[in-house]
């Protein structure tokens, strides 16, 4: 039986990744900040750890209690979206977006199978190609920041066999995209899942849309 990690589970894109994997027959460990309050995802099943994606020290403890469990997919999922510019929402948007995912997929590489699929879940608003409208300064730099980490990761361990990608979900209808968004839940995820099933190692580093498409830098 496979396994599936996915931080940030308790709502929104991480919640229906455990509710489509539970669904399939994966084992799924999920994470939340509070993991007593995520009553959706204690219905599914799902083991549930306590993570908070800022923390360092809340990464090493998830890695503590994972020391003797092989993973077949992890998905950096939780992420803020600062707004404006002030300086302390700015940084919790690095550490949180950028600096979390990044530290997780490092301290957890070790846990991975042969063939594991290393997910970070971006925004193509970290696009600098396709910044035509501007605004959003803190959201874009934070999503651009994870896209060069996860790119260097990628070449970093091109003699691993492990696939890194980084996944734009598309705009779609959770909490922080509004529900005038375009799309549910449910069609982002599984989307996002027949992509993750398809990843080969020639498309490690890849910055992708939720259907495979390749997105500009």
């Amino acid at each position: 039986m496979p396994t599936a990690l996915i931080t940030g589970a308790n709502r929104g894109i991480g919640l229906e990744f455990a509710r489509q994997y539970t669904a399939d027959g994966w084992t799924v460990i999920a994470t939340a900040r509070h993991p007593e309050a995520a009553d959706e995802l204690k219905q599914l099943g799902a083991d549930i750890l306590p993570l908070d994606a800022a923390d360092p020290a809340s990464i090493d403890a998830l890695a503590a209690s994972l020391s003797s469990r092989t993973l077949d997919v992890m998905i950096a999922n939780a992420g803020v979206l600062p707004r404006g510019v002030d300086a302390q929402g700015w940084l919790n948007g690095f550490a949180t977006n950028c600096i979390g995912p990044t530290l997780l997929a490092k301290t957890l590489k070790g846990n991975m199978a042969a063939g594991g699929k290393v997910i970070a879940i971006t925004s193509k608003m970290g696009s600098i190609a396709d910044n035509g409208s501007g605004g959003a300064i803190a959201y874009r730099s934070t999503k651009a920041a994870l896209n060069a980490a996860w790119r260097s990761l990628s070449i970093d361990w091109q003699g691993d066999d492990i696939v890194l990608a980084m996944l734009h979900p598309g705009w779609v209808q959770t909490d922080m995209g509004g529900p005038g968004a375009a799309i549910d839940p449910k069609t982002s995820v599984t989307g996002m899942r027949e992509t993750i099933a398809a990843l080969a190692r020639d498309r490690s580093g890849s910055f992708l849309n939720y259907d495979a498409q390749d997105l500009p830098w």
